[in-house]
């Protein structure tokens, strides 16, 4: 290599060509530490320029959550008497807070609902989203127990500047219909849309907490929290206390009943991403103020971008994601062209195999993939170099065209009246309801009733 020195340009030598030059224009590079927030997700950058994968068990530490190890799965398994589910088996859902304390409340008895949401940014969802909605559903079959879904029309309408307040709304009455067709029981599920339900009648006790927990949080905070600064709107700034709000049972009383007293020691388990964490850490600290339970949460990691497990599949970005309503041509060309952990060549992949940590078929295969031991058969043939990238991608293809497939069919059997009706504020059925032990009082009354008439009506024969 040549020396590097200050020596002028050589004759006939293009200007500042020269080693010494070349090595001052060269870009530097500096490492960038990931970013994981609400509005925006990104690995690291190492100090070769490099994008790094998402680094969860740094997560972790930085949140102050804990991981979802073997001894707690097992006790899972032993409370609830069901299998875990295929994101807790793979360490998909990884992180939680407090979910050791709702296990002990679940096998004491004591009732507690869920609640989990999506920010409506268009107007299909794609397979990542579908990802917490999936394990909420698998969830409330597991416990019996009622469920809230919020949509934070509002939310989407104040941090982007493309998202008009109408195109929000629409979008979350369109996500809505896609979130009903994973499967949830409508008996036991109540979705609600921010600007419908905060601003009708029913939404009287969701915004008495929210303007007690927007009392209890300073500026400071939020910005702590969030990173927002001084060009960063009001409405972003409050918005924290609306969705805060949604963690505390005392916030539906049409479900939970009118007794504050007995309502607010209610808990609540919230199945998210991990990117949500933030609103829900500034929600545990102020519940205790505001005599209630702290909310438990479970997280789960990203659905990685067809690109590289560098970011998370986003709706912004056509070609970086599956979306539900995509058609089985679409998803075939999307994953012959996603990021593949093979070799350079054929015989460099038969010598070395296939590098599935970062080979994105075969992660969406981790998610979507139930059977375990074809899992595991397919990881060894990839490493071993016996399955080459294009058996890989058929793979996936196959398995997440049947996934998209079978939910486009449930998709068609949600109408619009379906949709209305789980968006109706409205008593749902669950075990402990208070309007169940209310009805069941009725009926009883209503029954006494009937034999005094009808011992009266003896007497007078």
């Amino acid at each position: 290599m040549a020396e590097i020195s200050a020596v002028a340009d050589e004759p006939g030598q293009p200007p500042a060509l020269t080693a010494f030059s070349l090595a001052q224009a060269a870009p530097k590079t500096t490492a960038k530490e990931q970013v994981i927030t609400p509005f925006d997700v990104s690995g690291g950058v190492d100090e070769t320029g490099k994008a790094v994968a998402i680094d969860y068990d740094k997560l972790i530490e930085t949140f102050g959550s804990k991981r979802i190890d073997k001894e707690l799965l097992i006790r899972f398994e032993e409370v609830t008497g069901h299998k875990p589910h295929r994101l807790l088996r793979r360490g998909m859902v990884f992180s939680h807070r407090d979910l050791d304390l709702i296990l002990d409340k679940y096998e004491k008895g004591i009732p507690f609902y869920l609640y989990t949401g999506r920010g409506p940014s268009s107007d299909s969802m794609h397979v990542g989203h579908t990802i917490p909605f999936e394990f909420t559903k698998y969830l409330q079959e597991v416990f019996d127990v009622p469920l809230v879904i919020m949509l934070t029309d509002d939310e989407k309408f104040y941090h982007s500047p493309k998202i008009s307040l109408d195109d929000a709304h629409r979008f979350a009455l369109q996500n809505s219909m896609d979130i009903i067709a994973v499967g949830f029981d409508i008996k036991k599920t109540f979705i609600f849309i921010d600007t419908d339900f905060v601003d009708g009648g029913s939404g009287a006790a969701f915004n008495k907490n929210v303007r007690m927990l927007g009392k209890r949080t300073t500026i400071n905070q939020i910005k702590g929290t969030f990173g927002f600064g001084d060009s960063n709107n009001i409405a972003e700034f409050a918005f924290p206390a609306m969705q805060s709000a949604t963690a505390f049972a005392t916030s539906f009383p049409f479900i939970f009943g009118p007794a504050t007293k007995t309502v607010s020691k209610i808990p609540c388990l919230i199945p998210c991403a991990i990117d949500q964490d933030p609103y829900f850490r500034q929600c545990r600290d102020n519940a205790r103020q505001m005599g209630c339970i702290k909310p438990a949460l479970i997280h789960a990691v990203f659905l990685p971008s067809l690109r590289g497990a560098e970011t998370k599949m986003s709706a912004s970005d056509s070609d970086s994601s599956i979306f539900l309503n995509d058609t089985d041509k679409q998803i075939q060309k999307k994953v012959g062209n996603a990021f593949s952990g093979g070799q350079d060549s054929r015989e460099l992949h038969r010598q070395l195999g296939g590098r599935t940590n970062v080979d994105i078929p075969f992660q969406y295969l981790r998610f979507f993939l139930e059977d375990d031991d074809e899992l595991e058969e397919i990881r060894v043939a990839y490493e071993s170099g016996e399955m080459e990238s294009g058996g890989m991608k058929q793979r996936c293809t196959k398995e997440l065209q049947a996934y998209v497939g079978a939910f486009r069919a449930r998709r068609k059997a949600v109408t619009e009246t379906v949709r209305d009706e789980f968006l109706r504020p409205r008593h749902l059925e669950f075990k402990g309801s208070p309007y169940e032990i209310l009805g069941k009082r009725d009926r009883e009354k209503e029954i006494t009733d009937l034999e005094e008439k009808l011992q009266r009506l003896r007497a007078s024969l």
